[in-house]
């Protein structure tokens, strides 16, 4: 399934993207559900039922709007809809540092023994196609494409084994840094937390359309028309599962939680010379099985 959040005229709306430019909006299909994904994650078994009973009118919705025609509720055109964050406002944002075994080749550095954890504010997120802002002065600011995943249902140290449970999904996520402040406060969470600085989605893709554990998927980053980072999830040092376990040890994680898992070698601050974002340029993230996360840089 393909989790979305979307508004159309009115507050943000839970819906599943169910065939070409065709949304199922969840609310519509059954009113006595809870109207946000933090409701709804721990009962995808739920979610699914619904999609798979109305898959034959959805076939029915979709050729409408081949056709031209419009659709009716349960149904929702795509194209008529403000795509938001998959899921707004999480309790958390869990970011791994130097989990890709190209990013810490680029860097001269061994491979990390345990994860390298920051968090990210959950003010960063960006909507898919909603501009990067960059504050005036801030002019070394940086992009990494990265793997995300969010939390199904709650737990507090939870088995490796019994992992995969707790995995609603996997998203594109784009890690806006600002590396000055990265830098010179010696910890990342103010360089980390830029507003805009955390664009995801479009949507959230449930692990029974992936591969194991997300693993196997080309990653690619792209400023403007230049490949800037191009990897598979294969590299990943410490995978979704391994995190999941070594990560709620310390912390209950909580439905809707984020965690992003790194990025691939590539980044603009390692490059000879440094590459920084401008205004007028756009970022695209390339996930295999995920789509495509595209945002253009303005001044703010």
């Amino acid at each position: 399934m393909k989790l979305i959040t979307y508004t159309q005229g009115a507050g943000p709306r839970p819906g599943l993207v169910v065939g070409e430019n065709l949304v199922l909006d969840l609310l519509a299909a059954d009113p006595s559900l809870l109207p946000n994904w933090h409701g709804l994650l721990p009962r995808l078994d739920t979610v699914r039922a619904i999609c798979d009973r109305l898959l034959p009118a959805a076939a029915k919705a979709a050729a409408v709007l081949a056709g031209g025609g419009e659709v009716s509720l349960p149904f929702v055109d795509l194209r008529r809809c403000a795509l938001t964050t998959p899921i707004i406002l999480p309790s958390k944002i869990i970011a791994v540092g130097l989990n890709y075994k190209d990013h810490a080749a680029e860097q001269n550095k061994p491979l990390p023994e345990r994860p390298l954890l920051f968090s990210k504010a959950s003010t960063c997120l960006q909507v898919p196609g909603g501009p990067i802002e960059l504050p005036e002065g801030l002019d070394q600011v940086d992009a990494e494409a990265e793997i995300a995943f969010v939390i199904s249902k709650p737990g507090r140290a939870i088995a490796r084994e019994r992992a995969r449970e707790h995995i609603a999904g996997y998203m594109c996520f784009n890690d806006i840094s600002d590396r000055e402040a990265q830098y010179s406060d010696k910890q990342f969470f103010r360089g980390k937390s830029l507003d805009t600085g955390g664009p995801c989605g479009p949507w959230l893709v449930t692990p029974d359309e992936l591969p194991d554990l997300g693993l196997g998927l080309r990653i690619r980053c792209l400023w403007n028309d230049v490949v800037m980072q191009e990897s598979n999830t294969n590299q990943l040092i410490f995978t979704p599962d391994f995190l999941v376990s070594y990560i709620s040890r310390h912390m209950t994680l909580l439905p809707g939680d984020i965690i992003t898992t790194g990025t691939p070698g590539g980044v603009g601050v390692f490059r000879d010379p440094p590459v920084f974002l401008k205004p007028g340029d756009r970022v695209t993230v390339e996930i295999d099985g995920l789509g495509t996360l595209s945002n253009p840089v303005r001044r703010w």
